[in-house]
């Protein structure tokens, strides 16, 4: 009777001890479940930063277009009034020496 009553708690220890491991890989699993679900948002949220910066980069590139349309704009007018103003130069001349009596 006494071998049956220690096989018996023996049997109850390893049910005990199953049940302890059998909560322990439950909690493992749990574990590995968030971890993996923190994993997929931190993904998500590089793939949104991503194309976040895509976008910007993009927004910049277009400014860049129009700073460089907008400073050919300003050298072409500068050009246009340096000819204007070579014209006006050239022109006062030309009224200047019509005065001088060697011009005639």
């Amino acid at each position: 009777m006494a071998n049956h009553l220690i096989e018996q708690e023996h049997g109850r220890q390893k049910a005990e001890i199953a049940r302890v491991k059998a909560e322990a890989d439950r909690h493992a699993h749990e574990l590995l479940r968030a971890s993996a679900e923190l994993a997929r948002a931190a993904g998500e949220d590089a793939r949104s930063a991503a194309e976040d910066a895509r976008t910007a980069a993009e927004e910049a590139r277009h400014a860049t277009i129009d700073a460089v349309h907008a400073t050919a704009d300003s050298l072409k007018a500068t050009l246009d009034n340096m000819k204007t103003l070579e014209e006006m130069r050239r022109a006062l001349r030309e009224v200047r020496g019509i005065d001088k009596p060697e011009s005639n």
